[in-house]
């Protein structure tokens, strides 16, 4: 047993063990017991007095009234804090209240079973370090049930604090699945997920909010309960090509201009390349890709940018190219595609302009019924696709990253079976809450 007493707050700064509790300046740490499940603290109050909550007047004290928390772990260890609080009694006849127990917020919520430190720290772990409530729960010498139930609330209130919705001006929007389960019984695998895409007040995209349902309903309902203001103060919307959330953009953002994201842009292009090749395939040969095939021997090929090939790339590309006379129409698509690349990576703005409006305009015109359709698809999203070069580049790319944090999240906590939690969740490791003073304890 370590016995270590304080005689004032100034020796906290030249003992070795106090550091414990340095974040709880009311406190004075009477001993310290080493035991099997870890570090037992003994503290108390210095408050010589304590006025009644009900009435102010100075109240009698009446013994002490031991109190356990959990801490947040010291050298490894789980840490209990023992606190000995003071009991007053009033003795106002017309006051409703009898007795009462000291409270200190800076230390611990009233009927909390986690110390705010120990929060603060759990809080931190899920943030920044991809930690699971049940791991944390093994650090602290708890249950995964006491831990969440001291963390919800906080993470709640910070989800629900409206500052976290201020000075948004461009907004992305894109869909998630959450689990594969039974909706019936889970509930929609889609959810739509708005994403703060502003530069500037934020190093990183931050994920607004996660609804149920992939639809333009779902979109236009959130941006409706944001309210005016909110919808004003957005410029710029961007979103992939989903015709629901365009519609919903349409409704709610009249003022804010739509842009359809570049990379889906060239994913679709892409596609329109690989269905060609394995409509050839099929035509030439009559089977799938096999290895040996020309064209199935360049699938990947075909889906790098023409500037990044290698000298033994393009002559495996024209030799595939040249291999039969109806591999023309996979050169043909292959082209196009790269033009449509090429797009994005011209050296002004206006030039870049210039060539999708040609791209635009030649297209649907073409012979290859994918890369038609593929022109048609472009000639109905022609403002949202010329909106990029008026915008500096706005895209749907730090949506997309949120997804990936989000996967990640998902796979690292082995799914979720509650959808608050998992809401509650993803906002706080994507930035969602860092808002919100809520979470800075």
């Amino acid at each position: 047993m370590l016995n270590h007493s304080c005689v004032c707050p100034d020796a906290l700064d030249r003992c070795d063990r106090c550091d414990l509790l340095l974040d709880f300046p009311g406190l004075h740490l009477v001993s310290v017991t080493q035991a099997p499940s870890g570090l037992v603290l003994e503290v108390e109050s210095c408050v010589p007095v304590q006025g009644c909550p009900g009435c102010g007047v100075i109240a009698t004290g009446h013994g002490r009234v031991v109190v356990e928390v959990i801490d947040a772990p010291w050298a490894g260890r789980p840490v209990r804090v023992r606190w000995r609080k003071r009991r007053w009694i009033c003795h106002e006849d017309v006051c409703a209240v009898v007795s009462f127990v000291e409270q200190d917020p800076e230390v611990c919520a009233p009927r909390g079973l986690l110390s705010t430190r120990a929060i603060r720290w759990s809080i931190g772990q899920l943030r920044a370090e991809g930690a699971t409530i049940q791991g944390l729960a093994r650090q602290l010498g708890t249950t995964w049930n006491t831990l969440w139930t001291q963390v919800r609330p906080v993470l709640a209130t910070a989800a629900d604090d409206p500052v976290r919705f201020e000075n948004v001006q461009v907004l992305g929007v894109d869909e998630h699945i959450w689990h594969h389960r039974d909706p019936r019984r889970r509930g929609p695998k889609e959810l739509t997920g708005m994403v703060d895409l502003t530069r500037g007040p934020h190093p990183t995209a931050r994920l607004l909010d996660l609804v149920p349902g992939r639809s333009g309903k779902a979109y236009r309902d959130w941006l409706d309960e944001r309210g005016e203001g909110f919808r004003k103060r957005v410029e710029i919307a961007t979103l992939d090509p989903f015709q629901g959330y365009k519609n919903a953009i349409d409704d709610q953002l009249e003022d804010a201009t739509c842009v359809l994201d570049a990379f889906h842009i060239v994913k679709l292009a892409g596609a329109a390349v690989d269905d060609v090749r394995r409509r050839i395939q099929q035509e030439t040969l009559g089977h799938r890709g096999r290895k040996g095939d020309p064209l199935y021997g360049i699938r990947h090929v075909l889906r790098a940018g023409r500037e990044r090939l290698t000298s033994r790339q393009q002559t495996r590309l024209e030799a595939a190219f040249t291999a039969h006379p109806d591999h023309i129409a996979v050169e043909v698509a292959y082209r196009c595609a790269q033009d449509l690349r090429d797009v994005f990576h011209q050296p002004t703005p206006a030039r870049g302009r210039q060539l999708a409006e040609k791209l635009i305009a030649s297209l649907p015109t073409c012979p290859i019924p994918e890369i038609a359709r593929l022109g048609k698809t472009l000639r109905r999203w022609k403002t949202a696709f010329l909106a990029y070069f008026d915008t500096d580049g706005a895209s749907n790319g730090g949506t997309e990253a949120i997804n990936g944090i989000i996967e990640l999240g998902r796979r690292i906590a082995g799914g979720f079976r509650n959808f608050e939690h998992y809401r509650l969740r993803m906002l706080l490791i994507t930035g969602g809450l860092d808002a919100s003073p809520h979470t800075q304890l």
